[in-house]
């Protein structure tokens, strides 16, 4: 899945860029700069620049056009949902999210991560930058079909 999206994805940087010339600094919207005739070129995106590739812009699109996912929200929100909202200790009431985090936050990070890498593993989420950050799959279904 992460893969046809990736694909999709640049597809899409090439739709939405013109070739251009860095040379003669001018757009060669045939794949040849009129001017010094080079097929070398890099890909122009109005309004943000230019740039040899397409990671630039598929990058630029993610970040305008999608939200990204605050894995520590989604992962607390997991929890809340297993877990009573307040814990007891003693005559003491807490919130047991708050108490496993503040408790045991090694423990915590290593949950939260693993429970992120289910949802990848799943395919309900990807990252296109080493887990840095993560998107919906269901949310891309907008963006390219």
């Amino acid at each position: 899945m992460k893969s046809e999206i990736q694909q999709k994805l640049e597809t899409l940087a090439f739709n939405r860029t013109t070739p251009f010339c860095y040379g003669c600094y001018v757009q060669a919207p045939k794949g040849i700069c009129p001017e010094c005739h080079s097929d070398d070129l890099m890909r122009h995106l109005d309004g943000v620049g230019v740039e040899w590739g397409t990671s630039w812009v598929i990058k630029h699109i993610l970040k305008e056009e999608l939200t990204a996912i605050d894995t520590d929200e989604i992962f607390e929100e997991s929890i809340r949902q297993c877990y009573p909202e307040e814990t007891t200790v003693g005559w003491m009431k807490f919130d047991t999210v708050e108490l496993m985090k503040s408790q045991d936050p090694i423990s915590w990070r290593i949950a939260r991560d693993e429970y992120i890498d289910s949802l990848e593993q799943d395919e309900e989420i990807v990252s296109f930058d080493g887990g840095q950050t993560y998107y919906w799959i269901h949310n891309f279904e907008d963006l390219l079909y």
